[in-house]
């Protein structure tokens, strides 16, 4: 199953646990050209998507569930509209020949099988759990007792706050795409290495794995 992880197989390497969505595959900026293929707007006034979508010449704001809806749409489609971010593929496929990779998606488990094809037609064949639990208890599930560096790539501040404190040594890697809405995020603790590249992201975790 694609939601848990008995389908994960560890070798004796370094562990990286990657999030997808705006990490390695763009979501926001497809999100918003979806959206804007269904008569809405995304207008960046917060950090959050519910309440900043509008739509109509009035600009009137799209209730919560209708929300959801779209999102769940979106990812039904999500191999017409999502592409990965420059240097993702190249700096995954290096990294992974010296250490363990697990995509951990937060996504709705019935997207799990469209997720993993587009992955899959990427190159990017790495392990993936698509989960909606917080991914503290996964990470630290998956590192269990294994003596041996593990790092954590996200772009949202509340799951890498959930890893630090699930897996104290853990990297946290904090990795926000350069998008106007991601001024709104709240900012991430001093434990926590923010980078804007999938290039930085890769010499910190060579740095931590040598060290």
């Amino acid at each position: 199953m694609l939601t848990d992880l008995d389908h994960i197989r560890l070798t004796d390497r370094p562990l990286i646990v990657c999030d997808v969505d705006d990490v390695v595959l763009q979501f926001a900026a497809p999100f918003e050209a979806f959206l804007q293929s269904r008569g809405h707007r995304l207008l960046p006034r917060s950090f959050k998507l519910t309440g900043n979508i509008v739509t109509g010449a009035d600009e009137s704001v799209i209730e919560a569930p209708a929300v959801k809806a779209l999102i769940d749409d979106f990812f039904v489609e999500q191999e017409r509209w999502q592409t990965p971010f420059a240097d993702a593929v190249d700096s995954l496929h290096a990294l992974g020949q010296d250490a363990d990779l697990v995509f951990l998606t937060a996504m709705p488990p019935r997207h799990a099988e469209v997720r993993r094809r587009l992955l899959d037609q990427l190159t990017l064949i790495f392990p993936m759990i698509a989960t909606e639990e917080a991914k503290g208890p996964m990470v630290a599930a998956l590192q269990g007792e294994r003596p041996l560096p593990v790092v954590f790539v996200d772009d949202m501040v509340h799951n890498l706050h959930s890893v630090g404190q699930h897996v104290p040594d853990c990297l946290l890697i904090y990795l926000p795409p350069p998008l106007e809405i991601f001024r709104f995020a709240p900012e991430p603790p001093q434990t926590v290495r923010r980078v804007s590249t999938w290039p930085e992201a890769s010499e910190l975790i060579r740095s931590h794995f040598a060290g």
